[in-house]
């Protein structure tokens, strides 16, 4: 017991306890608050950038247990349009998607334009230029369109090459939620791993907390700073 005492008193006088309670409080913070993430992919592009520091809501619908996943209340449900994190079903890493299939919704996919629940969602043009410009070279010749799914319009890639099926009209089941990426040609979504359950969904992206272009030396992007996304 004397030896247990003497540890106690040596990191209370080292702040070593300090600094466990803190990176403690820290990680309990991101486990069941909010998060922040890199983004090493360019499958949300133009919405979101390699190089972007996402702002996750943790608490946006559901109250979890610090590192357990256990939810102790459920505060909301996942909406169409919404940003979210979760844990792919082929292999548990993080994702960062769109939601396009609520449950219940007829979702088809033909030449890249959706249909939801029996309504083609319209698309319309957008500031082309300004988008190449944010992305940088590698979209010189991709296409940016305005897409009005419903409730949440956006803007999507068509990048051209890569894999994009259509998919003829199917249901969403009931607790389950179909995925997609905004860069469409360029996105390893639904489509291929399936539907993704409600309790796989860790939470909903609001924002950036800052970005640097992995391809200019990491130069910040300021004026993506501080910044919500739609």
């Amino acid at each position: 017991m004397s030896k247990l005492r003497r540890f106690a008193a040596w990191l209370r006088r080292s702040g070593a306890l300090s600094l466990v309670l803190m990176l403690t409080g820290l990680m309990g913070f991101r486990s069941a608050v909010a998060d922040w993430h890199d983004v090493p992919s360019g499958s949300m592009i133009p919405t979101l950038l390699i190089g972007d520091r996402i702002v996750v809501d943790k608490l946006a619908y559901d109250v979890k247990l610090p590192f357990t996943g256990v939810v102790l209340a459920t505060r909301g449900q996942p909406a169409r349009g919404d940003i979210i994190t979760c844990k792919s079903p082929s292999d548990g890493r993080r994702l960062v998607k769109r939601i396009v299939g609520m449950p219940g919704d007829l979702i088809s996919l033909r030449a890249n334009r959706l249909t939801v629940n029996g309504a083609e969602v319209a698309y319309g043009p957008v500031d082309e230029a300004a988008l190449r410009r944010l992305v940088g070279a590698d979209a010189a010749t991709w296409t940016f369109l305005s897409e009005g799914l419903p409730g949440h319009a956006h803007v999507v890639a068509l990048s051209g090459g890569g894999r994009h099926p259509d998919m003829r009209e199917f249901q969403v089941p009931a607790g389950k939620y179909f995925l997609m990426g905004d860069n469409r040609d360029q996105s390893a979504d639904s489509r291929w791993f399936g539907f993704v359950e409600r309790k796989a969904i860790a939470g909903h992206v609001i924002g950036l907390a800052g970005s640097l272009d992995t391809k200019q030396h990491f130069r910040p992007r300021w004026a993506r700073f501080c910044r919500g996304v739609i």
